[in-house]
């Protein structure tokens, strides 16, 4: 299993944020989409072979890994265009079966960790579960892969946060992202969490863990199943 390292992997070198403003609401074209007066509104909106719409939140973290909410159908054509390898799925719910066709078909596999979804003063963090979720993160094997939880707000948040650290981020920059996704939802919880997350254990397990076998011994409950064209992993 091939990881990334900080002297030969890119992203591992900057020291700031790079990612690009959260995509609430907005619609991107491959063509622009003809609006003259002799065109009607609505038949310019329904040309779906020219509209692609990112699911909530959607933002590239770095070369090969974005982030976003949770992707619905209608978000299934923009996702086609980035050429993901991998999703990793944060929450501990199924995931939707027209989801999984979608993964099916596009040859996309599922990496998925069971955070559970919490409000402050309780909060359900695992650094275990994120340690495991990190090596798929780090394995350039994955990329093009998408973060997401249910609003990529706080789970995607505390996930990202942490490869900020484990690309020498400073605590203010890590925190200057984490808020621009959650706004003011942001949790004291998840901003602790990322302040005390020990770094030093990426390091030791990517160089100690070569294998799936030995991945699968990460955290309190990890399991490695196969299914055609979308191999799955849940962790948690």
């Amino acid at each position: 299993m091939r990881f990334s390292s900080v002297n030969d992997m890119g992203i591992h070198n900057c020291h700031g944020p790079m990612c690009l403003k959260p995509v609430q609401t907005p619609l991107a074209s491959s063509a622009a989409v003809d609006m003259s007066p002799e065109i009607p509104i609505s038949d310019a909106v329904n040309g779906e072979e020219h509209l692609f719409v990112p699911p909530l939140n959607f933002s590239m973290v770095d070369y090969g890994i974005y982030r976003s909410g949770f992707p619905d159908t209608p978000n299934f054509p923009f996702l086609k265009t980035l050429g993901l390898r991998s999703i990793i799925y944060l929450c501990p719910e199924p995931y939707p079966e027209d989801n999984m066709q979608f993964l099916n078909a596009n040859g996309i596999r599922l990496f998925q960790f069971g955070l559970e979804g919490s409000k402050e003063p309780i909060t359900n963090i695992s650094e275990d579960v994120i340690l495991c979720a990190l090596q798929v993160l780090l394995d350039e094997r994955n990329h093009p892969l998408l973060i997401h939880c249910k609003r990529g707000k706080h789970r995607t948040g505390c996930l990202v946060g942490c490869l900020r650290k484990w690309q020498n981020w400073c605590l203010a920059s890590i925190f200057v992202e984490y808020r621009r996704f959650a706004a003011d939802k942001a949790r004291v919880s998840d901003q602790r969490f990322l302040e005390l997350f020990d770094i030093s254990r990426i390091r030791q397990l990517l160089g100690n863990l070569g294998s799936w076998e030995e991945l699968n011994a990460v955290g309190d409950q990890c399991a490695l199943t196969s299914e055609p064209l979308s191999p799955q992993f849940t962790c948690g």
